[in-house]
């Protein structure tokens, strides 16, 4: 027997009948889903220190359970002292079971270790029913070690979904538990 992702589950028996009821789709292929999450980090000092990357890509592996990938700059910027080709930040992609894994120990145990939590923004929707918010501190994570932890890094997580608007993106969220501010 397969093990089966709880957010997932609640996917299944709880959001896709929400969204039916409230958006009354002809098919259920029309039912927007997540397709990935993707987890971003820049690495601003690390021009000047080559390890900080290295540590924000132990970190990020850390927080989402799959190797990370260092990131590199596209072209120089002599302002920053900025090369070509230079490592300045970690990323992931997570997509299926990890997403899933992911997403429910963001909502249910990150999120409310930050400090005079509100909820979430709904401010942060693109116009094509992806979502991403930014988090100011990688140690609101339960797998990061604070002891261990050198520099404090903020992170950006983009959800991806198939939904064709904003209100049907933050409608399947809400259901799946986000935190959302009330207007």
């Amino acid at each position: 027997m397969s093990y089966a992702p709880r957010l997932r589950n609640k996917y299944n028996e709880v959001v896709v009948k929400g969204m039916q009821e409230k958006f009354a789709y002809g098919n259920v292929m029309e039912i927007p889903k997540i397709t990935k999450v993707v987890l971003n980090q820049g690495v601003g000092a690390a021009v000047n220190d080559k390890k900080l990357v290295d540590q924000a890509v132990e970190e990020m592996t850390k927080i989402s359970g799959q190797k990370a990938q260092p990131t590199i700059s596209k072209k120089a910027i002599s302002n920053f002292k900025l090369r070509e080709m230079m490592p300045i930040g970690a990323r992931v992609t997570l997509r299926k079971e990890r997403m899933y894994e992911f997403l429910d120990r963001l909502i249910t145990i990150s999120l409310p270790r930050v400090r005079d939590f509100q909820g979430l923004e709904p401010k942060g929707f693109d116009g094509r029913g992806n979502f991403t918010m930014g988090i100011t501190e990688q140690i609101i994570f339960p797998e990061i070690d604070i002891d261990k932890v050198n520099r404090i890094n903020g992170m950006d997580i983009t959800i991806v979904t198939t939904a064709k608007t904003d209100e049907e993106s933050l409608e399947m969220l809400k259901l799946m538990g986000f935190p959302f501010k009330s207007k």
